[in-house]
């Protein structure tokens, strides 16, 4: 069996299956996908238009959201194309350039995305327990250099897993059934050991997002004790309304993307396809849900998109 290394195949290329087992059903499957991708680039790109044009909203908490936006943007993006091209055309080809660069723009942006909402829930913290000292404590530019050193993050934690994924040994089977280069599925063709690959991929998974959730775990239970020693019930709903919006991003983010990991690597007696189309949903609906939750939710935004709407 002839055996070749990434780093040394440079001409090589992997076969993206799309959704094994529906491969009939490709072009139907198509139709959400594209429906759902349209409409997170339509919401997402609406919400920076208008955070740009308003003054008002040049605030830490909306530079927050523009950041959400831009990652929420960049995750589909990163995936959704190749995936159409392989439903609709039958474009399965990738070089193993291309599919590490997609599975390096995925995880990053997945990382970054993270990093996002826990800054948000300190956000949500500052705002709540310490108002008068928000506008001091977070400003525009301490919010820059939080997104910049997300940034930093992301690239520094998944570039040693890139660089353990470049230097597998992978056999004669190219195939991965998939419709995009997810690290597991890219690493499971190997057929070298991979036991050190796993374990890192799988700390990163619980520590980064251990992290993360920890802190906004710790930053909303000082919130409900905040928010439960206001004795006035319009401020009660007032300080609870400032958040909802933030929590329901959170729910479908962290859902999603933890039910899919667990799945992929546990759920051994689930059916391929069901895999694929959970780690699409991941990367699909958040996007599309996130400036609907922010924009029915966060009322000044709400506000500003019907101007906008009311004038085209």
């Amino acid at each position: 069996m002839s055996t070749f290394n990434l780093t040394t195949a440079g001409s090589s290329t992997f076969i993206l299956t799309g959704i094994p087992g529906l491969e009939a059903a490709h072009a139907w499957i198509a139709i959400p996908f594209a429906t759902v991708y349209i409409t997170s680039l339509l919401g997402n790109f609406t919400v920076l238009f208008v955070i740009a044009k308003e003054q008002t909203l040049h605030k830490p908490m909306y530079l927050l959201l523009c950041m959400l936006a831009l990652t929420d943007i960049g995750m589909p993006t990163s995936v959704v194309p190749k995936a159409l091209c392989i439903f609709w055309f039958n474009l399965r080809d990738i070089t193993i350039g291309g599919c590490l660069m997609q599975a390096f723009s995925l995880h990053v942006l997945a990382i970054i995305h993270s990093g996002v909402l826990m800054t948000m829930a300190i956000d949500r913290y500052v705002a709540i327990c310490n108002p008068l000292r928000y506008t001091t404590i977070l400003t525009n530019a301490r919010i820059a250099k939080l997104g910049l050193a997300g940034l930093t993050r992301g690239i520094l934690v998944f570039l040693p897993l890139l660089l353990l994924l470049s230097r597998l040994p992978f056999c004669d089977n190219h195939i991965i059934p998939h419709t995009y280069c997810e690290h597991i599925a890219i690493a499971k063709l190997s057929c070298g050991d991979t036991t050190g690959y796993k374990m890192y991929s799988l700390i990163i998974v619980f520590v980064v997002m251990g992290f993360d959730l920890t802190l906004i775990v710790l930053s909303y239970g000082l919130i409900i004790r905040a928010i439960l020693r206001i004795s006035s019930k319009e401020s009660h709903q007032k300080a609870l309304s400032t958040c909802t919006a933030h929590m329901w991003v959170m729910l479908t983010s962290y859902g999603s993307v933890l039910f899919s990991n667990l799945t992929h690597r546990f759920g051994q007696g689930i059916a391929p396809h069901v895999h694929i189309i959970l780690a699409n949903l991941y990367v699909l609906l958040p996007p599309m849900l996130n400036p609907i939750i922010y924009g029915v939710k966060t009322k000044e935004l709400r506000d500003k998109m019907g101007q906008y709407t009311c004038r085209m």
